[in-house]
């Protein structure tokens, strides 16, 4: 990991990034139950799963979409920060032993409302497929960005 400053112009639609694979496992699962206090049946109940559609525990939707942000993460840019995420979709289930991975790409810019001047907005589609290609989640991750507002002129 390194730091690169990027501003808004440095950004191009299309530019793509994609991961390498991560196994979700019970251990995950149990985890982020702890954290969030859900401990809804359908992830920590193997038996009552069981008899459910879906036969076996899931994995929470927000541990899918924690885990998959993070592994988009890369280098660090002191000109970007997270402004949310938008268009959340959990659309298929992640099971215990499902391995994820994640492709994310630019797919729209637009100008700050009150400040057009110094910021900018980055719309990153992130799409979360599993070890079938089988899409499982999909958002659009929001990115306020600098704009080179008065760089050249100390250079």
């Amino acid at each position: 990991m390194q730091t690169i400053d990027r501003w808004f112009e440095d950004i191009e639609l299309g530019e793509r990034r994609e991961s390498v694979g991560r196994t979700i496992t019970e251990a995950d699962i149990v985890l982020h139950a702890g954290q969030t206090g859900d401990f809804f049946p359908h992830h920590m109940d193997a038996e009552w799963m069981a008899t459910q559609p879906a036969g076996q525990r899931i994995a929470h939707g927000t541990l899918i979409l924690s885990v998959a942000v993070g592994m988009t993460a890369g280098d660090i840019n002191p000109q970007a920060m997270s402004y949310g995420y938008e268009r959340i979709r959990f659309i298929r289930p992640v099971f215990i032993g499902d391995t994820i991975t994640v492709t994310a790409e630019i797919t729209d810019k637009s100008d700050h409302a009150k400040r057009p001047d110094e910021f900018g907005y980055v719309h990153e589609l992130v799409s979360v497929v599993n070890q079938r290609g089988e899409t499982v989640l999909v958002l659009t991750h929001l990115y306020l960005v600098n704009r080179r507002v008065g760089v050249e002129s100390l250079h």
